[in-house]
């Protein structure tokens, strides 16, 4: 398989790993993304074990509550100014609202779903972009359910370019539970527990922990005694009950949630534009056309 210049570019975003390793680390295998990141993980070349979060979209998570029942849904515009447009807000509001009447199953059902004003959800937004002249899409949303004895935790960070929100069952104490969501909103966690970790995932995480201790030249007879222990760190990075308290870094998340008798059942997190692909501009170009320009 050729390997490309782009295929280079995205895996040292990916890992921090030099261009020519990046570009070795592809050909071993054969142009497969997930393979090279582990390879460079494997000899030690890789600065970071996950992709830098590049935030491309723009626009606003948000969260609302009404009782029982939340939602937390994502509504993307093209620049952050929009965002804070007041248009764009009320539209946000009022979408949000909508979906947790109407508590439609997908997007594509959301957006078909009609509003109080008669009009679809897809034709309200068009109707806002042609007043705020941005593209504008309603992108995700996530309806969740508790009861009278259990806790919401709705938190917004840096006024909405992060959402969080958790569900403390078996309490009813609320800070306890926005205290969770903040911690999740800094520490970005991919579980709850251990449990929820795929028996696969752990095995791939093994294999590269294996071959870095044996790489480091470490005695096979001890190597396994360090994976397991490295694999307890690797729990702590994505797992958030192993995680230590943002609040108090001297408890783990486990204790924190313990101390109020409830358990964390569920969180999401949304942070805008995550996984979206901007538009890429040809940098040198247009540090030549600023050039040519002066």
């Amino acid at each position: 398989m050729a390997i490309t210049a782009q295929m280079v570019k995205e895996l040292r975003e990916k890992t921090g790993a030099g261009m020519m390793d990046c570009k070795k680390a592809l050909t071993e295998v054969n142009g497969d993304m997930d393979a090279a990141v582990d390879f460079l993980r494997e000899k030690g070349l890789s600065s970071a074990a996950k992709k830098a979060d590049r935030i491309a979209a723009e626009g606003t998570t948000e969260i609302l509550v009404n009782g029982n029942e939340a939602v937390i849904f994502e509504v993307n515009a093209e620049t952050d100014f929009v965002a804070k447009n007041e248009g764009f807000q009320t539209l946000v509001k009022e979408l949000g609202e909508h979906l947790l009447a109407a508590k439609p199953a997908t997007i594509e059902e959301a957006n078909e779903s009609k509003m109080e004003n008669g009009l679809t959800v897809a034709d309200h937004i068009s109707n806002a972009v042609s007043k705020i002249g941005e593209k504008i899409t309603l992108r995700r949303f996530e309806l969740k359910t508790k009861t009278d004895n259990d806790a919401f935790g709705p938190y917004l960070h840096m006024g909405g370019r992060i959402a969080v929100l958790t569900i403390l069952e078996g309490t009813t104490d609320a800070d306890a539970a926005k205290d969770v969501a903040m911690h999740i909103a800094a520490l970005n966690p991919k579980y709850i527990s251990r449990d929820e970790v795929s028996e696969e995932e752990v095995e791939r995480e093994r294999k590269v922990l294996t071959e870095q201790a044996l790489n480091e030249g470490k005695p096979e007879n001890i190597v396994a005694k360090m994976v397991e222990g490295r694999l307890g760190k690797y729990f702590e990075e994505i797992c958030v009950l192993d995680q230590a308290f943002v609040k108090n870094s001297d408890q783990k998340v486990r204790d924190f949630v313990k101390s109020t008798n409830g358990s964390l059942k569920e969180f999401v997190r949304y942070a805008v534009g995550e996984g979206i692909e901007k538009r890429e501009d040809n940098f040198a170009e247009e540090v030549m056309s600023q050039v040519k320009g002066n």
